[in-house]
């Protein structure tokens, strides 16, 4: 014990040393800062008082122990060595304390927790010797055990000079604690968070949970606004930054994070004493060794305690009592220094994870060429990052799982002998080996089950993105075959790896069987004695040693499953560095003089390039292009020629891989093809994180057309969209995104097709009023297909093969007779020719005389105001402002754990497993009572039966160990697929308002994160719980038949523990579910944030969305953060009560006559008793973790009962094979509203769509078309009327039946990652011959060709490596090659070129001659040869009519459309002069 001692006073030497040269060097870094940083005040007179007498003291308790060293060497002439090194320590404190003293740490009324922690420690020595020396001198009965030191003079002389230290560091504690400082800022500032302000014993206890456990007992629903703020190190700003700082010393990420973490925790934790981030983690390293030393003094006293039952004499009971003492006070200590050094390292961990996901959302908004796809980032977060994290929280098992297994040597060396001690190391040794290939394993089947759920959640963020198509089509049983099928994949990696892990539990709960039978065998061949009490300590200490054996093996699989997450995170965050083959300058100069906005030099772009290999180039620029301010440039040419990658090229979105750097002199806004709004209020979108100004802000929107849609949402421009504005139409999507643009008051406007989407007088609207007025001194960059917007422009860039074919003025270009422009408007004036043919001579007069008439303008923009009072054609925009997440409130229910156990065949298998279980622990028992006993019996049992038996009884126990394990992985593999199954059918065949309004974040952490719990975690947590309970139970049975009295006294602790579980539970059931949904919104803005990363970095935007994303790890830290407090709360109360009541039973024990107890079963019973504070923590973890985790089970049996649609098949009323037959549609008094409390949409729709005709249907935005469609998809049901399809009513009869039978090419054209020939064939229903003749009837047959794979070209995820127009022809050869009767063209050519929409029209013509097509256009030729036109506005039939009878009468509102349209192909530049 003297060595010991000397061994703490050399560590505390050393720390006190160490810390004054770090401290030394640290403020040499600052350069003098630390009179800024350090002078706050001039300290007070009692702090300056309080410093001198601390000094004083320090230097006294040196003084005295150099005179009593020298009083020893005089005397003697020997010294002791634990004189001369606490002496050597106490010298080195005073200098400490001098040193802090002179270095300002007293003016910021603190010293150095190395001081502290020194003096505390001193303290409790010196008490400690000095009571134990009085006891013993006045008590001369009184025998302490060898190991119990003596006081000398020096302790005595110390105690008040040591008591006086500590009340001065309590003083300092409590008035102002250095624990206010963040760690990662170089200035210090108070923070209000509960922990940091919290005191020492508060720390101890978690009393500074307290106030959340009050809130959360009177609050309903606890919020995140009602948790308080983390730590600072916590956050993620803080962490993320360290981390930063430290790749840039190491190209490994994991040795980045190693230094990071270990500088927090090593230097600034331990040493140097000025940090306010984890209090107790400063002191981890001390409280993990004090809480392994002190998990073993259980095991090593109990040798002695034993000892004194067997031969006590009932005269005196001192010594009993006094080793019942130490019991607990070890036990006391254990669980203390057990939850600190649980919470610290999770606290480590969360640092951990905040820090990663940071860097991982930094880099997804700085990739701008090509990365992982949003469900690979996903993965990242969910999995890769929760990994790093949870290795984090266990990275001490490094090094405190080997000094475990040498303790337990030591022990069972003093007990056994050398030997048995060396078998018992073997045998560990072997048990080990044996679980290194399974560890191996595991990590192996981890890894597979991880590719597989990559697999999985990729495919289920696309089909999710999706799903309108999907339904569309009626694929939704193919896609959901698809993803079973995928599932199914990870269920047989998921079933492996669950067997193995039924393995190594096994090795885990019979390792202490098989280490205990060698160990007892060698001590029988040796002859080694054996009594009861070396017996019981050796069978103590083998429990203990079960913790190493399983978790070392544990660990290693840990480390290899780390350095997998972190090569991912690793691979991502270095993603090709983003270096460029030629440095292209992007920087925006905000010089208001220069005449020059954009320098496009001669040079190649590529969007694939590298420095070894370089593709052929996607975008070639031949001669230099100056585009000068206020100057329109209008981009124009064939779909798939390169226009998005001639506008990406100029905000440095696509790699140069040739020529000179391009220059870019000004701000910029971009409008991409693919319209981005994010989910929040229109005013939101609009503003995009501007300050509002109210006059121009109202003036963009009327430029925009968007004030009467203003008028007709619920809460106007506060109006809350949906994720992607999936409740917004096309138009209103891309109005919204160029108010957006318009908004940022930029140098430079780069529009992608802004026009595509909308009507033609919208698209004039906004031309006129946005480009040429609004924009008239701004440079303007836009790519179009509607050609009549190039006369406007002053610069017209024509794009054909990747390459600029001609640039110039529209004048000059349009003389070329042989140029692209020529052959372009050619196909234009073809299709104007269409409409004009059809008019008559006077409304043709009339609507080119009307260019300056404002009579004719007048006209139109009255019809514009009928068209912005219509109601909106999608789904009805709902306020749906803080709709969050929707959670239970209260406990878990009942019927949520009921049908979880009953899942698997019913819960037939859980009588079985208990039972396992309940034999487990009943041989378990026996067998350790049969060899204490049988140890004691050497006479009438002999050495060979004692052990055969207890090998017997604990083989027998480990057979049904292996059972219990088995059986529970197969329920686990039931119950999760079961679950994942009901959960997943349901979303897929829940309607699409739940998709509308339902972000795909929510269902991606249903389906990822709580399947991952079900899969691995809950069930092995449930099952931990009961078996923890029956060892419980079991040892407190035990503890009664040894002492009855006891009975009443466990009671009355498991009574309290029910109070304190009951105060527990409604504040960490509620965090748990915080923490559960406090990911969603992280998904969310990673999600949308990679998205739009162009839009962002365009705007130079990414500081505020890093903000934000920087508040949502914030937010979840936070939670995460107090929820894990929550646990230690409950366990450092619950532990003590067991704790007292183990007291208790050993007192008793003590004072029983010799004769009314079996020594045996008393020793048995206090070897058990040592795990009773181990048990009941397991009891208390596993029961918070199994409330906490089943809130999984809880989120996905909610998706599991969502409402449905229809029937997919109804057998009764099923349609003929061949039906539709004719294809004749009628629509009677149809009525829609998407809400019941909402507007009606359509209002009594009644007309019929012949057979075999071509029906067009236009009308402005918002009046009713795609609803119409919705309708006959039955994607929305009806309000009232029907809809008959060759006289049969379309709601009598399943909806794969229905779709099955219909074709559409939607809106927004959509691909999935694959093929081409999955694209275009989902079913595979058709064979390569048929598909190539579609594809070349759409004029995609040259796109294919160019590439060697043909139909296999890859496509991206959503298609991303095509463009729109090419998307939309996919989608329309997809549609040609089912050849359906019906088929519905909802703006099926928005986004091609004039041309190749001619030919579509003339392929459409042809191809279906024999069926009923139903056209939604926004291009009035596209409708011209048509046979009837529907007129729609405000959702009613306005004009049902022929196209060539309508435009005869001037008063039509189709005739009126047309008009629009032709004066928009007429604009002339000079009407905007205005």
């Amino acid at each position: 014990m003297e060595i010991s001692l000397e061994i703490v006073n050399v560590v505390f030497f050393i720390v006190l040393l160490t810390w004054v040269f770090l401290d030394t060097l640290r403020r040499r870094r600052r350069d003098g800062t630390e009179n800024e940083t350090y002078s706050t005040g001039r300290a007070s007179r009692g702090c300056k008082g309080f410093a001198l007498i601390t000094l004083i003291a320090n230097a006294l308790i040196s003084v005295f122990y150099v005179v009593f060293g020298i009083y020893d060497y005089c005397g003697g002439g020997n010294v002791s060595l634990k004189s001369i090194f606490s002496g050597m320590t106490w010298v080195l404190a005073t200098i400490v304390t001098i040193y802090s003293k002179n270095r300002g740490f007293i003016e910021l009324k603190r010293w150095p927790w190395v001081l502290i922690f020194w003096w505390i420690f001193s303290f409790i020595f010196c008490s400690l010797s000095v009571c134990l020396h009085l006891i013993s001198h006045y008590f001369k009965s009184t025998k302490f055990p060898d190991f119990v030191l003596k006081a000398n003079i020096v302790e005595f002389a110390s105690i008040p000079l040591s008591t006086l230290l500590c009340c001065n560091v309590l003083s300092y504690v409590q008035k102002d604690s250095d624990l206010n400082e963040p760690l990662l800022e170089e200035e210090y500032e108070i923070q209000t968070d509960s922990y940091t302000t919290a005191g020492i014993w508060s720390k101890i206890t978690f009393q500074w949970m307290n106030p959340i456990f009050k809130m959360g007992l009177h609050i309903q629903k606890l919020e995140v606004s009602h948790i308080p703020s983390i730590p600072p190190s916590a956050r993620a700003e803080s962490a993320s930054s360290l981390l930063q700082e430290s790749l840039e010393h190491h190209s490994s990420l994991l040795k980045a994070i190693l230094r990071a973490v270990w500088k927090s925790l090593a230097i600034n934790a331990v040493f140097a004493g000025n940090t306010t981030h984890l209090a107790f983690i400063r002191s981890l390293v001390q409280r993990i060794s004090v809480n392994v030393v002190a998990s073993y003094t259980g095991p090593f006293i109990i040798r002695n305690f034993m000892k004194y039952i067997v031969g006590k004499n009932d005269s005196s009971n001192m010594y009993g009592e006094k080793l019942a003492f130490v019991f607990f006070f070890a036990m006391t200590l254990d669980s203390i220094t057990q939850r600190q050094m649980s919470f610290g390292a999770r606290q480590i961990g969360l640092q951990v994870r905040a820090a990663l996901t940071a860097l991982i959302y930094k880099k997804c908004i700085s990739i701008k060429y090509s990365g992982p796809s949003n469900g690979e980032i996903i993965n990242l977060i969910n999995m890769d990052v929760e990994v790093v994290g949870e290795f984090f929280s266990s990275i001490h098992g490094a090094w405190v799982l080997p000094l475990q297994v040498l303790l337990a040597l030591v022990i069972l060396y003093r007990n056994l002998g050398a030997a048995p001690s060396l078998a018992a190391f073997l045998a560990t040794v072997a048990v080990v080996v044996c679980n290194t290939p399974l560890a191996r394993r595991q990590q192996i089947l981890q890894s597979k089950i991880m590719e597989a759920k990559d697999s999985r959640i990729k495919r289920t963020s696309e089909t999710l993105k999706s799903m309108r198509v999907i339904k569309f089509n009626s694929w939704d049983p193919s896609f959901l075959e698809k993803l079973l099928q995928l599932r199914e994949t990870e269920k047989s990696w998921l079933r492996r790896f669950l067997y193995t892990k039924a393995v190594v539990v096994f090795l885990f709960w019979t390792s202490p069987t098989i280490v205990s039978v060698v160990s007892f065998g060698v001590c029988i061949m040796m002859k080694t004695p054996l009594e009861p009490y070396t017996v019981l300590s050796a069978l103590a200490t083998f429990k203990i040693l079960t913790e190493p054996i399983y978790n070392l093996p544990e660990f290693i699989s840990t480390i290899i499953q780390t350095k997998v997450s972190v090569k991912r995170i690793q691979e991502f965050i270095r993603l090709d560095k983003q270096v460029e083959l030629i440095p292209c300058d992007y920087s925006c100069t905000t010089s208001s003089t220069s005449a020059i906005r954009v320098e496009m030099e001669s040079g190649e772009f590529s969007w694939k390039a590298s420095n070894e290999h370089v593709e052929r180039p996607t975008i070639t620029v031949r001669e230099k292009i100056t585009m000068r301010k206020g100057c329109k440039v209008g981009v124009c040419g064939s779909v798939g020629s390169g226009k998005s990658s001639l506008l990406c090229s100029i905000l440095g979105e696509i790699p140069k891989i040739s020529g000179q750097a391009t220059k870019c002199y000004g701000t910029k806004s971009y409008v991409p093809q693919s319209p981005w709004i994010q989910t929040g209020t229109i005013r939101d979108n609009i503003l995009f994180g501007k300050e509002v100004n109210e006059g121009f802000y109202k003036n963009i929107v009327e430029c925009c057309a968007m004030d009467q849609d203003f008028k007709m949402w619920p809460n106007g421009d506060l109006t809350v969209v949906g994720e992607r504005g999936l409740n917004l139409s096309g138009g209103q999507k891309q109005r919204i995104q160029l108010a957006r643009a318009v908004y940022n008051d930029a140098d430079i406007y780069v529009l992608d097709d802004p026009f595509s989407a909308v009507d033609a007088h919208t698209g004039t609207h906004l031309f006129t009023k946005c480009i040429l007025q609004e924009l008239s001194e701004k440079t303007v960059i836009y790519a179009t297909h509607q050609l009549e917007f190039l006369e406007a422009a002053d610069y017209v860039l024509v794009v054909k093969d990747g390459q600029i074919a001609q640039a110039g003025t529209y004048e000059k270009l349009i003389k070329d007779p042989n140029g692209e422009l020529v052959r372009q408007m050619t196909a234009h004036r073809k299709s104007l020719h269409q409409v004009h043919s059809s008019r008559p001579d006077s409304l043709s007069n009339t609507t080119t005389t009307g260019l300056v008439d404002n009579g004719i303008t007048k006209r139109v923009l009255d019809i514009e105001e009928t068209e912005k009072a219509s109601t909106n054609d999608q789904i009805t925009v709902k306020d749906i402002r803080g709709e969050e997440e929707e959670t239970h409130n209260g406990r878990v229910k009942w019927s949520v754990y009921s049908t979880f156990v009953t899942c698997a065949f019913g819960g037939l298998l859980l009588p079985v497993i208990l039972l396992c279980h309940v034999l487990f622990q009943v041989l378990q028992m026996a067998s350790n009572y049969w060899i204490a006993w049988a140890a004691g019996k050497e006479n009438t049992v002999t050495r060979g039966n004692m052990l055969w038996i207890f090998a017997l009884l604990s083989g027998g126990s480990s057979v049904f160990i292996l059972g219990r394990a088995v059986f529970l992985s197969v329920i686990t593999i039931e119950t999760s697929q079961n679950l994942f199954v009901g959960m997943i059918t349901s979303v897929f065949r829940a309607p699409m308002a739940f998709f509308d309004s339902t972000p795909s974040s929510r269902i991606l952490t249903r389906s990822s994160t709580d399947q991952g719990t079900v899969d691995t975690d809950i069930t092995f947590r449930l099952a931990g719980l009961v078996f923890a309970l029956i060892q419980l139970l079991c040892t407190i049975i035990l503890m009664c038949l040894v002492a009855w009295q006891v009975v009443i006294l466990f009671l009355v602790v498991i009574a309290i523990s029910f109070w304190y579980m009951k105060y527990y539970i409604t504040t960490a059931r509620e965090l748990a579910r915080m923490v559960a949904t406090q990911k969603a919104p992280i998904l969310h803005h990673f999600s949308e944030s990679i998205v739009g990363a162009t839009t962002i970095r365009c705007f130079s935007q990414q500081n505020r969305f890093l903000t934000k994303a920087m508040n949502e790890i914030d937010d979840f830290s936070r939670v995460a953060f107090h929820n894990n407090a929550t646990m230690e709360w409950l366990s450092v109360r619950i532990n003590f009560l067991f704790n007292v009541a183990f007291l208790v039973v050993l007192i008793i024990l003590v004072n029983l006559p010799k004769s009314v107890i079996d020594p045996c079963l008393a020793g048995v019973a206090a070897s058990y008793g040592l795990n009773l504070s181990v048990l009941q923590g397991w009891v208390i973890w596993n029961l918070c973790n199994v409330e906490n985790k089943m809130i999984s089970v809880e989120r996905i049996l909610h998706f599991t009962g969502l409402q449905s649609e229809a029937p997919l098949v109804i057998e009764a009323s099923r349609p003929n094979s061949e039906w539709p037959y004719e294809g004749q549609i009628e629509f009677q008094n149809v009525q829609v509203q998407y809400q019941p409390e909402g507007p009606m949409v359509l209002k009594g729709i009644t007309c019929t769509f012949s057979k075999r005709m071509k029906i067009g249907v236009v009308g402005r935005t918002g009046s009713g078309k795609s609803t119409m469609i919705h309708a006959l998809f039955r994607v929305v049901e009806l309000s009232g009327g029907k809809i008959l399809i060759d006289e049969q009513d379309i709601s009598k009869i399943g909806l794969q039946d229905l779709r099955s039978s219909l074709g559409i090419i939607p809106q927004d054209p959509t691909l999935f990652q694959g093929s081409l020939r999955n694209n275009l064939d989902p079913l595979q229903q058709h064979s390569d011959p048929e598909i190539l003749e579609v594809v070349k009837k759409c004029r995609l047959g040259n796109l294919v060709r160019q590439d060697q794979m043909l139909l296999d070209a890859p496509v991206s995820e959503d298609g991303e490596n095509w463009s729109v127009g090419q998307r939309q022809l996919v989608c329309l050869a997809r549609v040609l090659l089912n050849k359906r009767k019906i088929l519905v063209l909802d703006e099926a050519t928005a986004s091609v070129d004039t041309a190749t929409d001619n030919a579509i029209q003339e392929t459409i013509r042809k191809e279906t001659s024999e069926c009923t097509v139903i056209t939604v256009a926004h291009r009035i030729p596209t409708v011209m040869d048509s046979d009837m036109v529907l007129v729609l506005d405000g959702g009613r039939i306005v004009e049902y009519e022929s196209p060539a009878r309508l435009i005869k009468e001037n008063s039509s509102a189709f005739s009126k459309l047309v008009a629009e349209f032709l004066r928009r192909s007429s604009i002339r530049k000079n009407n905007c002069s205005s």
